[in-house]
């Protein structure tokens, strides 16, 4: 069932959990990710980021998307992750996404408050919930591989609370990612995250908050996060990464057994699709552990 992301936030805020928010370039993620939601009983969002265009072109993500949220038994959220640009905005709301992250955090605050207001225009008339940040991680996106880090390493500036309360005010937005330690990409050494500076965004502002750069966090990390108001988590770089390693174990056990074996591209994606469904629910159900405990 496809539903929209202030919807699912929502739910999230109300049993104290923190919703998975899943980037799936591929087919076999977007599958993956619908399967561990209805395995799992737990509400999802699938995310297509800006910067994934070339792994997978909006309209495939959008078509996709819809059809696998609207034949599951599973709350779906399709969410347009890090769009620094109000068109491919309204493009993704077009082709049926129901939430928008519009990431205006590496602009001057007056201008990230300027197109954050035109982003909730945009998004109301679609029925549609609107995430934005503010404050940096540093590290972007789809940025290189070896970034990562800690976030001081990254150049991270941290959500300032009474900042984020006037942000919220002027905006409109639905739910806001902060920054207070996490980075994007691979950690390279220990994530030491500020939940000072998180407890007082919380105390400050009234919406569902966000953490970026979820992948490394330890799972007491995630639930100390989410009881201080986290109600999304994307979660990505790890996921693709044990991915891959089982699709390698797969090749070098398959050539070790016989040099001659030829390996296809399906027992590549199937191998993939398989670690991708069991890591997803694995994540989802720590992101749940909390589940109704006093916040």
């Amino acid at each position: 069932m496809l539903i929209n992301l202030r919807d699912a936030c929502a739910i999230a805020e109300q049993t104290n959990i923190a919703l998975a928010a899943v980037n799936t370039p591929s087919l076999e993620a977007m599958r993956a990710a619908v399967e561990a939601a209805e395995e799992t009983g737990y509400p999802i969002i699938i995310s297509h980021a800006e910067g994934h265009e070339s792994l997978m072109p909006l309209a495939v993500a959008g078509s996709l998307g819809v059809a696998l949220a609207e034949h599951s038994s599973a709350l779906v959220c399709l969410h347009l992750d890090h769009c620094e640009h109000l068109s491919y905005a309204r493009r993704a709301l077009e082709y049926g996404f129901t939430g928008v992250m519009f990431d205006g955090s590496s602009l001057p605050y007056e201008r990230n408050v300027e197109l954050s207001q035109a982003a909730a225009e945009m998004c109301s008339s679609f029925d549609a919930g609107l995430e934005c940040e503010l404050g940096s991680m540093g590290s972007r996106e789809c940025g290189a591989t070896s970034q990562g880090g800690t976030a001081e390493d990254a150049g991270a500036v941290y959500t300032d609370p009474d900042q984020a309360q006037a942000f919220v005010a002027a905006t409109g937005l639905d739910i806001l990612a902060c920054s207070f330690g996490t980075v994007h990409g691979l950690y390279r050494g220990e994530p030491h995250l500020s939940f000072d500076v998180l407890e007082q965004i919380r105390e400050r502002v009234k919406v569902p908050l966000v953490m970026h750069g979820g992948s490394g966090v330890s799972d007491d990390d995630y639930r100390r996060a989410i009881n201080a108001g986290i109600r999304k988590i994307n979660y990505y770089t790890y996921g693709v990464k044990y991915a891959g390693e089982a699709v390698r174990a797969m090749i070098d056990d398959r050539v070790a057994a016989n040099p001659n074996d030829v390996i296809y591209w399906h027992d590549m994606t199937s191998v993939a699709y398989v670690t991708l469904r069991d890591t997803f629910a694995q994540v989802m159900r720590v992101f749940a552990s909390n589940a109704d405990s006093a916040a």
